[in-house]
């Protein structure tokens, strides 16, 4: 599907001083950011993608998707929309729902349209100044959510063919968004499916980035079969950040039909370079690339080898993924109850007299890996703060948290409170969570609750 051609030179100096007189944009505090050729979350902490891809449109009924991906670590999930042109459209409830989902799980979302996939090439792939329409129709939707929402203007919107207008059709989408009201930080995709053999992304990316007036736009490359040498990804990618530009992995796998890229090359070369990635995908591969999906059948605690590779594996998301520091100061979502709560309440076991208490729950649980949630609730009186202690019995560990500071010292795990969640009133709860890995057993600890 994609092809290899000889190399294209570069020109490289004119690029680097082209972004060099961008000079650095001020800060937009709303949301995402780009400034050096870094992505900043809204906190002004810059935020490196350790993610997936997942084909939400054919599969709009795998909503538990979200919180599996989480719970195996990742921060960032790609979601694949369709504007209605090639597949079923996805609604502005719908897309509303997916945002609100993402928050839920403490994802950021970057939305995509795949319907632009192939222009010029595969038949009925949309134009982007199409998608750019599908965009506005969503503005309602995505106005004020861009401290957790990335627009992806248009999957791979480029085949093989009549890609030479790449530069001009993304500018003037950028500027059509810009127009309308969108600002939030825009991604670009390569043309040549994706994987810009021809160079074009890669050599008009300052002049794209240049005509977006917000100055807030990240370039997406597809690495498959025309990345499979090491010197082939590190070349590519360090041209982007020689020259200031922000970029992103926005696709690679382990295989393809096209060739054998090199994974670990990609893992590792972002991981040294502050580079974000999304690995494609979830589930639901078909057309005999089955072999890419990270889960069998959705099932989380059935990774494939792909997915214990990019999940589990060195410089891996397990072991790189850092939650966006927007969610630090944001208390979990609670769902509404389904039914109304009753007029006297049932009758309940009296919660002790002062203190707290608290309650350890494993979440889920995966080879290696679970998820925790600790509740903490309030004795007979008021509390300003809590802390809970509990010490692993089987080798245990903690590698990402929320809700909570947590710190440990050998198997003895300290959390807690934050700002928002510390004062509790009589009998009132709180819980915060955990990423978590184990060997051999996963026992439950006793946890002790201290307030104040």
């Amino acid at each position: 599907m994609k092809t290899r051609l000889s190399a294209v030179a570069a020109a490289l100096l004119a690029l680097l001083v082209a972004v060099l007189a961008f000079g650095q944009p001020a800060h937009a505090a709303a949301g995402f950011s780009v400034a050096n050729g870094r992505l900043y979350d809204a906190n002004g902490t810059e935020f490196i993608m350790r993610g997936v891809n997942h084909a939400h449109t054919w599969y709009p009924q795998q909503t538990s998707s979200f919180a599996d991906v989480k719970a195996l670590g990742a921060n960032t999930v790609r979601v694949v929309l369709s504007s209605g042109d090639r597949w079923t459209r996805n609604t502005n409830a719908d897309v509303a729902n997916v945002i609100s989902t993402c928050k839920g799980n403490r994802l950021i979302c970057v939305l995509e349209v795949h319907d632009t996939t192939g222009y010029g090439e595969q038949s009925g792939a949309i134009t982007l100044d199409r998608a750019v329409d599908y965009w506005l129709s969503l503005a309602d939707v995505l106005a004020g959510q861009e401290r957790f929402v990335i627009v992806n203007i248009g999957n791979e919107p480029y085949g093989n063919q009549n890609y030479a207008s790449w530069a001009t059709d993304n500018a003037n989408a950028i500027k059509r968004l810009r127009a309308g009201g969108l600002t939030h930080t825009i991604m670009v995709d390569a043309p040549n499916w994706g994987q810009d053999w021809s160079f074009t992304m890669r050599d008009n990316a300052a002049s794209v980035f240049a005509a977006d007036p917000a100055r807030n736009t990240v370039f997406s490359i597809h690495m498959y079969g025309v990345f499979d040498t090491a010197a082939e990804i590190s070349d590519y990618l360090g041209r982007f950040r020689s020259a200031g530009l922000p970029i992103v992995v926005g696709e690679f796998g382990f295989n393809h039909s096209d060739g054998d890229p090199d994974e670990d090359t990609i893992l590792a070369y972002s991981q040294a370079n502050g580079i974000g990635w999304l690995g494609w995908s979830w589930s639901g591969n078909g057309g005999g690339v089955e072999y890419l999906d990270l889960a069998t059948s959705f099932n989380p605690a059935n990774l494939t080898t792909w997915g214990q590779r990019l999940f589990n594996g060195a410089n891996g998301i397990r072991q790189t993924a850092r939650e966006a520091s927007v969610f630090s100061s944001m208390p979990p979502t609670t769902p509404p109850p389904t039914t109304p709560p009753p007029t006297t309440p049932p009758p309940t076991t009296p919660p002790p007299a002062g203190g707290c208490t608290a309650t350890y729950t494993v979440t889920g649980q995966w080879q290696g890996g679970f998820q925790g949630e600790v509740r903490v609730t309030a004795g007979s009186a008021a509390i300003t703060g809590w802390t809970t202690r509990w010490t692993f019995a089987n080798g245990q560990s903690v590698s990402q948290t929320w809700s909570a500071t947590v710190t440990s010292s050998g198997a003895t795990v300290t959390a807690r409170n934050v700002d928002y969640n510390g004062r509790l009133a009589a009998g009132a709860s709180t819980t915060f969570g955990f990423i978590g890995g184990w060997t051999g057993s996963n026992a439950r600890p006793e946890v002790s609750c201290t307030a104040g």
